[in-house]
């Protein structure tokens, strides 16, 4: 009876540990902790072996009897999570070793960075974030060998290994699509950006026309837009400054059953700034909806709005900005901008080894200027000899607008041969474009010895400069194939064909005033890329060559002349070897590249027998540099970073207007960029930053000649913040010395004698903003 008595015991204690073991379902969902979008093939396993995988929405469901799980994926650090009840929701923090990030712009497809044969860097969510930029130069210029140039009111210039210019040599991306038509190249496209929508900025630089087409000389910007969260979340802020800039933005998204959605936007207000007649608003929203269909085909829907409106006070003479006089000069001139982009992307994966995308794009853009720099001097009898009138100038109004009409599809499929990877698309776009050009009366007077332009009239009746229409036809195919053929070694090879159609049709009688007569014009052009990667144990090497090319723009093809079908594309050579190594348990990483560009076939004036100038493919210049960061984490309190570059950009064989520039080093071209930065994040203050950040840019010529340098400038950014619960409060201050600079000085040399022009750098500003954030675990 006693040995029955204790069997029993023996049962039921074996019994209670068997029901203490059993296994539960757990269910929920993974997302990241920062923009809180589903992960998905995120690994969940338990120390019994079992493991299972997120699904595209981030939800996941494992059956186990442990008490905790671990969670992986790639570009996230790795966490365990103890299992508190059956419905988790899991918070991934992204990785801060470099080496593990993802980067989707180096071959159209997620990869990581350390496979991709290029020069690319990218702005992660917590970056934008920390930064509180209001424009997109304040986090671009933080990427070795980046100088975004601020013409004030979010207008900008650009340099990515080419000189401070507004020609047509950087390709703008909105998740992977161009947010404008080739051939209408706008130097202030990005400000056509909603920063607001942004989960990463990521920056190709180099040429990359084998993957992207036509401009993808100097470097490529990609916005990538927010997904759809997983939890219901957003935020909403305002921040003010002292130099009469206030914004206000706000962010909500939300995910229920198969669909999710995201709101994202701001409205930028500037008065009264510290530049008479500076005066800005902007509206910028994107909308985002995500369906997923079934468990491997996902339906994208976007669309982004900006509205735009800037007084165009233009830059400082010499005489202006030596004073500091900040008075201006016109009192009517602006720039209106409005740009509307809808998408609509249907993804489909057939296994794990294929997958397909298709992209309908709509784009409505217009670009309405009274501009400040086409106010001209006029002569009382139309000859240079004669004298200037002393009450009158010329100006004019004009309008570009296009609309756009796109097919882009894409295909990847990989292979277990060699791991390699095939990537294959085909794009189509048509484009009517118009421009219409209205001629001026501007009025001139004489003020303390400055030349100011109160008012315009139109002359009567109407004169019109140029009425024409455009319809632009880009066809363009293109493949990447990735390969190892060793350990550690990988092949990529790329190629793309574009072939472009230009119908003009003018309205008006073709003339050197109007614009050339109606006609048809074509351009084809092939461009290659190969490069290879080498990794070992945080340690690797790049190497490649690329091609990148740029189409005829419409004016230089038909605006102002009489017809310049003959011209053709510029072309682009590049090689370029890179690396990294990470030391120090990934604490310490160091980046590095060095470049050689060739250009040639560019499109300059050349003057003719007869005294005139014509545009002709007569151009070459060479570009070289080397580029650097380094960034050192100690600690989770501690973020260190330098990125720099010393580049040379000189003419080669340039002879425009009967003037020789061979050997001469290209105006606006500084040998050294640099921006270095500290941050602070304490763990005995939970939620507190604080950052010091310096931008220095050096010595360059105002001038192809050589004759007249400019010293460069440095400014220093303090950033403070702290965020307590779901409140958040920072204080910006901006140019903090407040140093005295130019962020673009030019000058032209007529008759020996130098006229000279200055973009003014932002005087010292502090900015206050406060925020409240909701769904934030």
């Amino acid at each position: 009876m006693k040995k029955l008595f204790y069997i029993c015991n023996l049962l039921i204690l074996i019994s209670g540990q068997l029901m203490a073991a059993k296994a539960l379902t757990i269910r929920g969902k993974i997302y990241d902790a920062v923009t809180r979008e589903p992960i998905p093939a995120a690994t969940l396993s338990d120390s019994l072996g079992r493991a299972v995988a997120s699904s595209p929405d981030g939800s996941f469901s494992i059956m186990t009897a442990a008490k905790r799980l671990k969670v992986t994926s790639i570009g996230y650090q790795t966490r365990w999570v103890e299992i508190s009840s059956e419905m988790l929701t899991i918070a991934m923090q992204p990785a801060t070793s470099q080496l593990a990030q993802v980067v989707v712009s180096a071959n159209r497809t997620a990869e990581k960075r350390s496979e991709a044969p290029i020069a690319i860097a990218s702005i992660s969510k917590q970056a934008i974030e920390d930064t509180k930029a209001q424009r997109m130069d304040l986090l671009l210029n933080k990427i070795s060998g980046v100088n975004m140039v601020n013409l004030g009111n979010e207008q900008h210039e650009m340099s990515i290994r080419q000189p401070m210019n507004t020609n047509n040599l950087f390709l703008y991306l909105e998740d992977g699509i161009p947010i404008r038509t080739s051939a209408v190249f706008n130097h202030n496209a990005l400000l056509e950006m909603n920063l607001a929508a942004a989960k990463k900025i990521e920056l190709i630089k180099g040429p990359s026309s084998a993957l992207y087409g036509a401009e993808a000389i100097g470097g490529v910007v990609n916005l990538i837009t927010q997904a759809p969260p997983a939890i219901t979340s957003g935020m909403i802020s305002a921040q003010v400054n002292n130099q009469g800039y206030q914004r206000t933005d706000a962010q909500f998204g939300s995910t229920s059953g198969k669909t999710g959605y995201i709101i994202s936007g701001y409205y930028a207000h500037q008065a009264n700034g510290p530049i008479a007649y500076s005066d800005f608003h902007k509206t910028a929203v994107t909308g985002r909806m995500d369906y997923k269909i079934d468990a491997n085909t996902l339906w994208t829907n976007s669309v982004s709005y900006i509205n735009y409106f800037s007084d165009m006070y233009g830059s400082l003479d010499s005489t202006h900005f030596a004073r500091k006089n900040y008075a201006a000069q016109a009192f009517f001139t602006y720039r209106k901008v409005t740009a509307l982009r809808a998408r609509s992307t249907i993804s489909h994966n057939w296994s794990e080894s294929g997958s397909t995308n298709a992209t309908f794009l709509y784009r409505d853009n217009s670009v309405i200027q009274n501009p400040s720099y086409s106010i001209a001097t006029y002569r009382t009898a139309g000859k240079s000899t004669n004298p200037v009138s002393p009450d009158t100038a010329t100006g004019n109004i004009n309008n570009n607008s296009f609309r756009s009409y796109g097919i882009y599809l894409q295909h990847v499929q990989k292979f277990k041969w060699l791991e390699s990877k095939l990537i294959i698309g085909t794009s189509a776009e048509l484009d009517p474009q118009s421009f219409y050009q209205q001629f001026i009366w501007v009025n001139k007077k004489m003020q303390n010895g400055v030349v100011n332009y109160p008012s315009y009239s139109g002359p009567s009746p109407d004169s019109v400069m140029a009425n024409y229409r455009t319809v632009i036809s880009n066809f363009g195919s293109y493949a990447d194939y990735d390969f190892t053929v060793a350990p550690g070694l990988r092949i990529s090879a790329a190629l793309r064909y574009d072939a472009f159609q230009y119908a003009f049709v003018n309205a008006l009688p073709g003339s050197k005033v109007t614009g050339g007569p109606s006609t048809i014009t074509n351009y084809g052009k092939l461009a290659p890329k190969i490069g290879f990667t080498y990794n070992d144990h945080g340690t690797g090497f790049y190497g490649t060559y690329s091609e990148g090319y740029v189409p005829p723009q419409i004016t230089q093809v038909f605006g102002k002349t009489t017809n310049n079908a003959y011209l053709l594309p510029q072309t682009f050579k590049n090689y370029e070897l890179g690396g990294w190594i990470s030391l120090l348990e990934n604490k310490l990483y160091l980046d590095y590249s060095a470049y050689l560009m060739n250009g040639s076939n560019e499109i300059i004036n050349v003057r003719l027998p007869d005294n005139t100038a014509q545009p002709q493919n007569a151009g070459a210049t060479r570009h070289k540099g080397i580029e650097y960061g380094i960034s050192y984490r100690p600690s989770a309190e501690w973020y260190l970073r330098l990125s720099g570059s010393n580049a040379l950009h000189t003419f080669v064989d340039y002879v425009a207007s009967g003037v020789d520039y061979n050997g001469m080093e290209m105006a606006g071209a500084p040998h050294f960029t640099g921006n270095a930065e500290v941050q602070y994040k304490p763990a005995f203050l939970k939620g507190f930053r604080i950052g010091l950040e310096e931008q220095q840019v050096g010595r360059y010529y105002m001038d192809n000649l050589q004759q007249l340098p400019y010293a460069g400038f440095k400014v220093t950014n303090l950033r403070v913040g702290y965020e307590w619960g779901q409140a958040e409060i920072w204080v910006n201050a901006l140019n903090v010395f407040n140093s005295y600079y130019a962020t673009l000085a030019s000058a032209t040399i007529s008759n020996k004698v130098a006229s000279y022009s200055y973009n003014l750098g932002d005087p010292r500003a502090f900015t206050l903003g406060l925020g409240w954030h909701f769904g934030k675990k």
